[in-house]
Formats: structure tokens, sequence, C-alpha cells
């Protein structure tokens, strides 16, 4: 793990108040969140900033359409991101707004000292304006007419404006970027932005506005008739926040910004405006900028034009906060654009979560209820020499030693699948080692112990390398191995024996419950989903003298035939293939108050190792039956539909032998 950073100084771009928040907010926010959480838990002292952009045109004309003040528009709309951020479980420090008078003083303090030392002058502008963007263009910008960056109309204007000399600083700023590799990342977004310094003459930034056209903005402290111009208003917000020109204690603490986030659409904004800003004012420059890419559907790139913008509040209802964090940080690298559809939300969530981190917690819980009376049981480091206790936590140290490492390379996809492999490792260790087999040898209670506390000791390191990015379940977790604070200290994952032997186990219920995928339709403009009608084969039998079901003329059944069937939950204790049978397995399953043998023809989509520590449902009144010479003392009920096949299960832990009505 690279040595600790002294601070961590984090921010998201200030989110416009013209509209609601949408996926692309909550992403870059969410990253800013899971950074500031890992350096917390690193005992690191960390900062993390976000807010909003309330001045300019947009949020202007967005007053106008709704029939309100500027101010009530602002006042109106921040309310979401706040309810949002709470929401999808944002512990940012501040909160900034930058129609605060904290940040307005800023603004005109420091547009008063430009103008002294002339950098910044006045003359009449001729070009191109575009609304959207809120900046102006030359002829030679335009594509086909239109916004560069856009592609919106632009407006032809002729006015005078107030201007800062940012083409001075050119050359500057070309050797700076070549100078500091970290200084902009990835490094293609470096090459972007060299690439645009050296073939373009850089123009000088227009910073202003007349009150003629536009009045909702920070007034120029030098000309009353002029409003400024919301991105250099806009882009002070990371050194207002923390006491530039106000509290010069507290910022010499936290400046120079770690890493500010943001998208890649406003690379040209935070990549040249920014930097050319800074060093005319003589304030250090931020130690890294990280442009993210966008969220597309298909292709596209989200659009309320367009129709194809994911709401956040709406999966959040659907799938709930962790799940969803985790499938943003997981799905995108960083950098890169991502595809989100509904459908790939689904696939990772049970892949992931349901299959692989809920199968391993309950199998974990489940066995220790089971062999250690609902204990952590106790175990010394090498009490068993054995390669695969050692293997497995060899494997779980290894990637809490390389979190650091890849989260200082803002690889977060990358650190969570580490973690993921861990998971799966245990799963498979624990298949390998087979504590039920151990169970029914003599004298084996100290290496079942041993086994089971390497697996939980490998399970709380992987909860406490996720808990950043799913805070709520893996506090949930961490409380069900006993730990008495939810929040781990990332500094100790490597030393073995963080589980204390004796400490009472608890049952989480189902952290992750399956979702069907056969209930997900393509992603739309509005979530949840529309709900698909679930194709029935309705089974109908002639009627046996043996009290079998009774057919009628409409394949119905009556109630009392419905409560002949005993259902009972039942935890799957072993599983293994039947030879000679492709499509059977033989499960040993636990009712509560006995143990049975069951056959089932699942082998087609489950492995065996996947069954183990399932809480299922069984019939438990059927007559044993043989197949393939194998007893089956039961039935197990499984949903499905064409080639897929699910098991039937309980939501929440009620362990075996309860009733199913």
């Amino acid at each position: 793990m690279r040595d600790k950073p002294s601070k961590y100084y984090v921010t998201t771009p200030i989110y416009y108040v013209n509209d609601k928040p949408h996926i692309g907010h909550s992403y870059t926010t969410i990253l800013a969140d899971v950074l500031a959480s890992y350096h917390r838990l690193l005992g690191v002292p960390t900062h993390f900033l976000t807010g909003t952009d309330e001045h300019g045109q947009k949020v202007q004309q967005a007053a106008d359409a709704n029939g309100i003040t500027p101010q009530e528009q602002c006042d109106q709309t921040v309310v979401r991101f706040q309810e949002l951020w709470k929401r999808l479980e944002i512990k940012n420090d501040d909160f900034i707004r930058t129609t605060e008078e904290r940040h307005k003083t800023v603004v005109q303090q420091t547009l008063q000292e430009l103008f002294d030392r002339d950098e910044i002058y006045k003359a009449e502008y001729e070009g191109w304006y575009c609304v959207g963007c809120e900046r102006f263009f030359t002829e030679k910008d335009l594509v086909e007419g239109n916004c560069p960056e856009c592609g919106r109309k632009v407006d032809s204007i002729v006015e005078s404006n107030y201007f800062f000399r940012m083409s001075k600083y050119q050359d500057w700023l070309i050797d700076y970027i070549e100078s500091n590799p970290g200084f902009i990342q990835p490094s293609f977004r470096a090459n972007e932005t060299l690439g645009f310094l050296k073939n373009k003459e850089l123009q000088d930034l227009c910073i202003s506005r007349p009150k003629s056209r536009l009045e909702w903005g920070i007034e120029l402290p030098f000309d009353a008739e002029f409003v400024t111009y919301v991105w250099f208003d806009a882009l002070i917000n990371y050194i207002s926040a923390v006491g530039y020109k106000s509290d010069e204690e507290q910022f010499k603490k936290w400046w120079p910004c770690s890493t500010h986030l943001i998208g890649k659409d406003i690379l040209t904004t935070h990549t040249v405006y920014w930097p050319t800003m800074l060093k005319a004012m003589n304030v250090e420059m931020p130690e890294s900028i990280f442009a993210h890419g966008w969220w597309l559907t298909g292709r596209t790139k989200m659009s309320k034009s367009l129709g194809n913008v994911v709401n956040p509040m709406d999966m959040i209802d659907s799938y709930g906060v962790d799940a969803f964090r985790y499938f943003l940080v997981a799905e995108m690298t960083l950098g890169q654009d991502a595809s989100f559809t509904e459908e790939a939300f689904v696939k990772r969530y049970n892949a992931d979560l349901a299959n692989d981190l809920g199968n391993v917690t309950n199998r974990v819980l489940n066995m220790i209820s089971r062999y250690c009376d609902g204990k952590v049981p106790s175990a010394t480091k090498g009490e068993f020499d054995t390669e695969l206790e050692d293997a497995l936590w060899k494997e779980a140290v290894a990637v809490a030693d390389e979190m650091g490492s890849m989260i200082s390379d803002m690889k977060l996809d990358a650190s969570v699948a580490r973690v993921m492999t861990v998971v799966r490792k245990i799963n498979v260790y624990l298949q390998e080692r087979a504590p039920w087999s151990l169970a029914k040898q003599e004298g084996t209670e100290r290496q079942i112990a041993y086994s089971l506390y390497t697996a939980a000791e490998c399970l709380r390191v992987c909860a406490a390398l996720l808990y950043p990015v799913m805070p709520e379940k893996m506090a949930a977790l961490r409380t069900a191995l006993g730990m008495a604070d939810a929040k781990p200290q990332l500094g100790k994952l490597s030393e073995f024996g963080g589980l204390v032997a004796g400490t009472e186990i608890s049952q989480p219920g189902a952290l992750f419950p399956r979702i069907e995928p056969n209930k997900v339709e393509a992603t739309s403009s509005s979530l949840p989903p529309k709900k698909g009608k679930r194709e029935r084969d309705v089974v109908s039998s002639k009627k046996k003298s043996d009290g079998a079901v009774a057919s009628t003329k409409d394949g119905l059944i009556t109630f009392d035939q419905v409560m002949a069937v005993n259902l009972k939950t039942a935890v799957v204790l072993e599983a293994e293939k039947i030879d000679g049978a492709d499509k059977l397995l033989k499960l040993q399953v636990d009712l509560g108050d006995e143990k049975r043998q069951l056959v089932a023809g699942i082998a087609l989509h489950y492995k065996p190792e996947e069954l183990v520590g399932k809480t299922i449902v069984v019939v438990a009144n059927l007559k044993p039956a043989k197949l393939r010479g194998v007893k089956s003392e039961g039935m197990l009920l499984a949903a499905s539909l064409g080639d897929s096949l699910k098991l039937v299960t309980v939501e929440g832990e009620l362990g075996p032998g309860a009733s199913v009505k």
C-alpha cells in the first residue's frame, strides 16, 4: 500500500439548478463519496465538497419558464440535489451554493484584484454565443454553424464586455501540463487538452454579461452594468468553500485540492480556464483533475431532450441504494464511457451480489450457526498448517494491500473486481474444505472451527474493502459477524484475528435478494420498468384412487387440496452430482427437526457449490421415490421460463423448518 497522504480534498462539479438531478450527477458524487470514505477509513483528514451552480442564463430561463424568480428556482431545485445525496448515502463535508454570500464575496474580491492588475480589460466582442453552454465561440470554432460542444444553434452577438487575459498563459499552461503528468487524468485527456492548446491560438476569456441581456449573476465590483460569466463564478467555488480570502488557516489546510472529479464534457473549462485563472491569482494548482466518461444508452449519451435519462430515485426505489452505488462503481472504467441498461444492472447484481457475496455470506453464517453454536469460533494463525487456509488468507491480505494503489490510480472498478475475486475464492474454499463432511468425522471440531474462522476473517476483509461502496449493507454484514464497530479500520485489515472468538453472530436476512431477469425490460426514460406477465404452465391430473389431485374442467383445484401440500424451508447442507446423470444433483438438506436427502434435476442450472447454505422451499410430505437408484425424500420448488430455471427461495432468513403458506 502506498504511503498515506497527509490530507485528502475531493470535489465534484457544482451542478446547475435548472432541472432535477440525473444519473450523471449521481455517478460523479458517488465516486467522490467512495474516495472520501476510503481515505477517512485510513485515518486521513478528508474534506469532500459538492454543491450547486445557481447563476447564469440557463437558471434564469428555467425560472422564467416556471413563472418564479431565479432565487426561487434555485431554492426549489437545490432541495432535489440535497435529498438525493441523502438517499444515496453521500457523506459530503460541505455543500456550497454560489448564491451564498461567502462565495459571492470571494468572487467579487478576486475580480477586483485581477482588474486592478490589468488581468481583466474591457473591449467590444463580436461572435457567436451558445446559451446551453453559456460560452462564446468564433466563426471557425463552429461545426456546421452550430456549437462545437453541444451541437445547439448559436446566436450572433455584438456587445461590449470584460475579458480575462487568458491568452498570455497559453505557453505556460502547455509547459505545466507536460511537466506534471498527473495533473490531468486519464493521460489521454491531458493529450486532448494539449492538442487544443498546441493547435489553436488561445483567446482571452469573456468574463462578463451585460445586465441588459442577463441580470442573474454576481455583479462586477468595478462596473454595476455587468454580471460575472457563470463559469468564472462557478470555478471559484473550489477555493471559496475552503476559506480563500476568508480563513487563511483553513485554506492552507485543504488547498491544493487532491482531486477535482469532472465529466469529460467540462474538460476545457477545468483544464484551461481554471488553471489560467489560478495562475493569474497566484494560487497553487490543484494536484489532479480527473475527467470520467459518460453514461450511454446504447451508443447515445443520456440526454433530457432525447428522453433517455435514468432517474436515480427510481433505481433506488426499485433495487436499493447500495446495489445502485455498486453497479455504477463496478460497471464503468474511470475515464471511459459505459452503457447503462437495466438488463446489465440486473445481470451484475445477480452475479456479483446475490450469487457471490450474498451466497458466501449465508454459507459462512449458517455453518457457524450449525457447527459452532452461533458464535465466532476460536482460532490461532498456524494452528492447522494447511495450504488451503494459507492461500485464502494470503489472497485476502494481498487485495487489502493492493487497494491503496488502485484507489490512488483511480481504478475503482478494478478494485471492486479484485475484492469480488476473493469473495468467489471463499466460496471455492468452503467447497474444497467441506466443513459439512468434516462434521461426520470424529475429532474434527478444531479443524472445522479453524476453517470457518478463516472464511469469516476473509469475509470481514471483503466487507471492509467494499464498505466505501456499499456502506449500509457492509455495516449490516460486519454486525452479523459480531463486530461492534460497523465502520472498519482499513489500516488493520491484514491482521489475522479481527473477529473476536465467542462473539455471537446474527442473521442479517437476505442482503441481496435475487432479481428475476424475466421481469426486467429494456431501460426507458422512466423507471421502474413495466412488469411483463409471467408465463405459467397449468398442470392438471386425473383423479386417482390414492387421493391424487383431482382434475376439473377448468383445471382448478380446491383450497383443501392446496392445504394438503406441506411446504417447508430447508437449508442445503451438502450437494453433489450423481454419477451417470447429467441433470441430477443429490442434496442433503436440514428441515429443522430432521435431515433429508433430495434428488433434483437442476444440475444444468446450478453448480453443487452454489447451493450449499441456500434456504430453499421443499414439498415435505411427498412420498419418497428413487431416481437413478438414489432415494429422494421430497421435492424442491423451482420456477422455469424457456431455458431458464431458478430455485424458489424466501426473502429474509427464516432458517430451516419454517412453514410456507
